[in-house]
C-alpha cells in the first residue's frame, strides 16, 4: 500500500472517529428538543382544562415545534411532532379555522412519513389515520375511510402492542360501527406496557381507553 494512501486512509478513519460522538451529540439534542415538545403537549392535552387556553397553548408549542424542525432538517421525528401539535391545534380550534389546521397537519406529517414510514414505531402512519377519519370526506375535507384503514394497519404491524396505535384504531372501529372488534383493540392498548418517560400522556390515554371502554 502507498504510504500516502495509508496516510489518507488513517486520516479518514480519524475523522470518522471524530465525527462519530458529534453525531451521537446531535441525536442526543434531538431526542431532547422532541421531548420538550411532546411533554408541552401533553400537559395541555391532558392538564390544561378551558378549551381557549389549550388553543392559545397549542399555538405557541407549534412555533417552539416548528423551531425544533428548522433545527433539525431532513430528520423524521421533529415533524411527527410538529404535525401532531398542528392536529391538536386544529381540534382545539374554531369551525373557520379547523379544516385548514387539519390540512396543514396532514401535509407536515406526510413529509414525515415520507422520510421514515416507520418513525416512532409507526407513529407518522397513525397520525395521519386519525386525521383521515376524524375529517370530514368529500366535498368537505380530505377524509377517507379507506386511506384511515390501511395507515393504522401500517402502524399496528410496526407496533401491535402500543398504545396509542390500538386505541386510535379501537376508536376508528368504534365509529364505524364495529364494537367488539373496537373492545378488542381497546382492550389491547390497556395491556401496553407503562412508559415511565411520558407518565402524563401514558396516564391520560389510559383513561381515555377506559372511557371508551366504558362507553361502548
Amino acid at each position: 500500500m502507498p504510504l500516502g494512501y495509508m496516510r489518507m486512509t488513517l486520516i479518514g478513519i480519524a475523522l470518522a472517529a471524530l465525527a462519530a460522538p458529534a453525531a451521537a451529540a446531535d441525536s442526543s439534542a434531538m431526542a431532547g428538543d422532541v421531548m420538550r415538545i411532546n411533554n408541552g403537549w401533553a400537559h395541555i392535552r391532558y392538564q390544561v382544562r378551558d378549551k381557549n387556553a389549550q388553543y392559545n397553548q397549542l399555538a405557541a408549542l407549534e412555533k417552539e415545534a416548528h423551531q425544533v424542525t428548522v433545527k433539525y432538517p431532513g430528520k423524521a421525528e421533529p415533524l411527527l411532532w410538529e404535525g401532531i401539535v398542528v392536529s391538536e391545534e386544529a381540534a382545539r380550534a374554531s369551525t373557520l379555522k379547523q379544516l385548514g389546521l387539519a390540512t396543514r397537519a396532514r401535509d407536515i406529517l406526510a413529509q414525515a412519513y415520507a422520510i421514515n414510514p416507520k418513525v416512532a414505531d409507526g407513529g407518522a402512519a397513525m397520525s395521519l389515520g386519525v386525521l383521515y377519519y376524524k375529517v370530514p370526506g368529500w366535498p368537505i375535507g380530505f377524509g377517507s375511510t379507506a386511506k384511515a384503514q390501511r395507515y393504522f394497519q401500517e402502524a399496528l404491524a410496526e407496533d401491535p402492542r402500543g398504545l396509542d396505535n390500538n386505541f386510535f384504531f379501537g376508536d376508528f372501529l368504534s365509529q364505524e360501527g364495529h364494537k367488539a372488534a373496537a373492545k378488542q383493540y381497546l382492550q389491547r392498548a390497556l395491556q401496553a406496557p407503562a412508559n415511565p418517560d411520558r407518565p402524563v400522556w401514558d396516564a391520560g390515554r389510559r383513561a381515555e381507553v377506559k372511557a371508551l371502554l366504558a362507553k361502548l
